[in-house]
């Protein structure tokens, strides 16, 4: 089924920040999304795509044991596209947006029109503090540590490919998990809104050492609807606006400090609200439960073993995860939202 571009409501509430650089007598910034050469992924296992240097199941390249890499180790790596190389049973969100890695089997990233270099790994919260969101793992990599990780080891060796700053944009997808274990680990009469923004500063801090490397392109996604996924609920509608309205008031700011970049806000919420609301129109099946059977190696040519329709039908992947085919419907909004921000 042709996918409908979503109108009224849900684009009137995408958000976007038309920065005017200092100096300049152009009101809008230089990127140009149709020019873009290369995406740069943060993020959690929404973002997270596997390599084949990376911790199996978590993430592109090394992970919090071994965050170091050689140019020479990072050009090598390959993106692995299967039913394990996302957290989403087949191509996500930054693999459409970008048509790299989306076909099964193993790809270079340098092979690709736009090249996608991702240093997501999920299950990352934004910092590791065992006061705050502590690790899920002790081989995690939270965002403040894969920024740390990119300035590094991931810049210098993209510099030394001579990567166009200019033309590349940084996308950060960040806070599922922290919204989730900030619930759970204080309960849901806890006061949510102060820690909601040391959590912003936090995640801004680190967007800081980005733009200090002469990135200015940057892209933020806000928190899907995790009020409405399938099983035990740790967060509710509020609290996710809460969340989100907080996010987007520390992504003005960044703007506003930062008048020569250019700071784009995708409001997924709205968007996957909609899908979820309308979801007939996207040929979805299912939008409350998701297939028992979603990580079995044959779950893709006999859903019906586990009582499923195909996975495509679903708009959830697990209790916690977006189906693949739900991200190639937002994506697609998002691609068509990009090209008019130039």
């Amino acid at each position: 089924m042709a996918l409908r571009t979503i109108l009224g409501a849900s684009l009137a509430a995408l958000t976007i920040a038309s920065p005017t650089p200092g100096g300049s007598k152009h009101s809008k910034s230089k990127f140009n999304w149709r020019s873009a050469k290369s995406l740069i992924a943060f993020g959690d296992s929404y973002t997270y795509v596997q390599g084949t240097l990376g911790h199996q199941n978590y993430s592109f390249i090394g992970d919090n044991f071994d965050l170091s890499f050689t140019p020479e180790e990072l050009f090598s790596d390959r993106i692995v596209q299967n039913l394990t190389g996302t957290a989403e049973g087949g191509p996500n969100w930054v693999e459409f947006l970008t048509n790299c890695g989306v076909e099964d089997g193993l790809h270079d990233p340098r092979k690709c029109k736009i090249q996608l270099w991702n240093f997501a790994f999920a299950g990352a919260n934004t910092v590791d503090d065992d006061d705050f969101t502590p690790l899920h793992h002790n081989y995690t990599v939270p965002f403040e540590s894969q920024v740390d990780q990119f300035v590094s080891y991931g810049n210098p060796a993209l510099e030394s490919i001579k990567l166009s700053k200019r033309n590349a944009l940084v996308a950060v997808w960040i806070g599922i998990n922290d919204i989730n274990d900030l619930s759970s680990l204080r309960g849901r009469n806890a006061s949510f809104a102060p820690l909601y923004e040391q959590d912003q500063d936090y995640v801004f801090e680190s967007v800081e050492k980005i733009y200090d490397l002469g990135y200015k392109n940057f892209l933020f996604m806000n928190l899907p609807p995790l009020d409405r996924r399938p099983g035990t609920q740790h967060v509710n509608a509020s609290m996710v606006s809460s969340f989100n309205s907080i996010h987007a008031a520390h992504a003005d700011a960044f703007q506003a400090k930062h008048r020569d970049a250019t700071v784009l806000q995708f409001d997924v919420n709205s968007v996957l609200n909609n899908v979820l609301d309308n979801y007939q129109d996207y040929g979805l099946k299912n939008i409350t439960n998701y297939c028992p059977g979603y990580n079995q190696p044959d779950i893709l040519t006999n859903p019906e073993k586990y009582g499923c329709t195909e996975l495509d039908t679903y708009f959830w992947y697990n209790s916690g995860h977006l189906t693949s085919r739900t991200h190639e419907i937002f994506t697609k909004e998002l691609v068509e939202w990009l090209a008019k921000q130039c």
